[in-house]
Parts: structure tokens; sequence; C-alpha cells
């Protein structure tokens, strides 16, 4: 939306905004999202219980109606239908940018077929807030959103990650953070650096760095450090400078053999104190060499 053109003379044309929110401090919100949110004709928010604070907080009084992940697709058509009777609608989340790891992909396909106008403003969003104070690379990175709360199903998401060269950036829950910090422990090699951003620009953020053990031993000895939202960042896997031909026969078949009684990461511990090796180097060698 240009600053010449406002959301009421857009309504010929019928436009979706897309409105990010504050993720924690209320003044994170630019002046151009509160005018959007204001001049619109209705709000669609994933929670409107949850957003109407925010919307008073803010002065805004424009009537909303509920859009998430169990309604999207009754509610598709519907919306289709206001946004080509030339009524223009915001499109928000409980926190930070929509779509992200929220609901909305539907309604704005639908739009983009349609060729119904969809403008998205830039705002707040946790992924980049976390990257930008985490001290990792941030050149290259892919963003998992959750993972499976399955135990078995996160461990093989896990198993097939740990070789990714990118940064990994997952949303993680309070009550799961600890099982999930032991799979990496587990299934990454250990030297492996994490972050865990907590509480994005509330009172508490907190930005935590070490090892998966050594963040799962600083949580476990600081309940207070398993609460709030979380984003949980994984350093990119760095390619070992031995290659699995400079590793000798008789080190792959003793690490073969203890592998199938033992975790890999302690077979690994294990050959490199017998044979003198990198540890690294062999775990990584069986990641990618043996069926686990």
């Amino acid at each position: 939306m240009s600053a010449s053109m406002t959301v009421k003379e857009a309504q010929s044309s019928g436009v979706l905004y897309i409105v990010p929110t504050p993720i924690g401090n209320l003044t994170d919100i630019s002046e151009r999202a509160i005018s959007t949110l204001q001049q619109v004709d209705a709000i669609a928010a994933e929670d409107t219980r949850h957003s109407r604070p925010l919307m008073q907080h803010l002065g805004v009084k424009t009537k909303m109606f509920a859009l998430h992940e169990h309604n999207e697709g009754q509610q598709l058509q519907t919306i289709v239908q206001q946004l080509e009777q030339g009524q223009s609608l915001a499109l928000i989340s409980d926190a930070g940018t929509p779509l992200i790891s929220d609901p909305g992909y539907l309604i704005v396909r639908e739009c983009r077929q349609q060729g119904i106008k969809v403008v998205a403003l830039p705002g707040a969003c946790a992924i980049t807030t976390a990257l930008s104070g985490a001290g990792l690379a941030t050149d290259r990175f892919t963003f998992e959103g959750f993972l499976a709360a399955k135990p078995q199903q996160r461990k093989k998401q896990l198993r097939e990650l740990s070789q990714e060269q990118r940064t990994l950036v997952f949303y993680e829950s309070p009550h799961r953070i600890l099982h999930t910090l032991a799979d990496i422990d587990s299934d990454f090699d250990s030297e492996r650096p994490l972050v865990l951003a907590r509480e994005l620009t509330k009172q508490f953020e907190t930005y935590l760095h070490g090892t998966a053990s050594e963040l799962l031993a600083r949580l476990q000895s600081d309940p207070n450090q398993q609460r709030g939202e979380m984003v949980l960042m994984i350093s990119g896997y760095k390619p070992a400078t031995d290659s699995a031909g400079e590793i000798p026969v008789r080190v792959q078949q003793a690490l073969k053999l203890l592998s199938e009684e033992l975790p890999l990461k302690r077979a690994a511990a294990i050959c490199a104190t017998l044979f003198e090796a990198r540890k690294n180097s062999l775990y990584q060698w069986g990641l990618k060499n043996l069926n686990k």
C-alpha cells in the first residue's frame, strides 16, 4: 500500500493484507500495520480471544472473525467472495508474521489463483529475531518448524537432518525441550554448537549457548529456563576432513560391530580410544555408512 493510497481507496479491487503482530513487546508493531488494521473491513485472527486485548491496546475496533487450522478450508470460499466483492481483509496470527508455522496458506494461494491482490507487510518474526542474535551462520539456514511430538518420529527427523550443512532452526515447546535436546545429543556430533532463544522481546529474553549436552544440563538444573516460547538453532554440519577411505577397514569393522550393540555415539567413542582416531570422524562415517 503506497503512501498515496489508503486501504479504503484500494477496496474497489479487494485486497488481502498479511499483517504481522508483536511476538512479545507490544511496541514492536509498525504504524503501517496499525493503520491497516484500523481501515480494513474485517480481521481474520487465529484466535480472536488472544488477539482482542492487542486490538484494544492499539485502539483498533475493526470486527474480527476466527481463521485457524481447523476451519481454514471451510472459510476459504467465504473469504474469497468477500474480497471479490471489494472488501478489504487483514490476516493476523497469534503472534509474529502470519503463515510462518501458522494457518493462512490456503487463503493466500486461492487469492493468488483468483487474481486477488495480496499485500504482505514486513514485521516481527521469531525466526529472524532469534537468528540475528544467535551468533550462528545466517548466510544459509533452513526452518524446520516444530519437530514431531512422538519420540520415534522426532528421532528420525533429527537423524535425517544431522548432516545438513545449513543452520537449522526449530520452534520448540517447553514440555518437549528436554527430550529434544537429549535426542540431539544422541544423534548429532557432540561438539555441534546450539543456541536456545527464549521469550524473545519479553522481560526474560534469554539466549543460551552450548552443545546439546551442555544446554540439557543447564535446563535440568534451572527449571525456569524450560519456560516460555522457544527457538532452537543448531550450527550446520561441517564435513570431517577424513574421508571414508582414510578410516582403516579394521576400524570400520570394529565400529560396525560395536554399533550393533551400542548407540553409535558410544561406539564411535570406544573406537576412537582403541585406535587413536577422531571420534567425530568415526561418528560421521557411521551416520553415513551404517544403518541405524
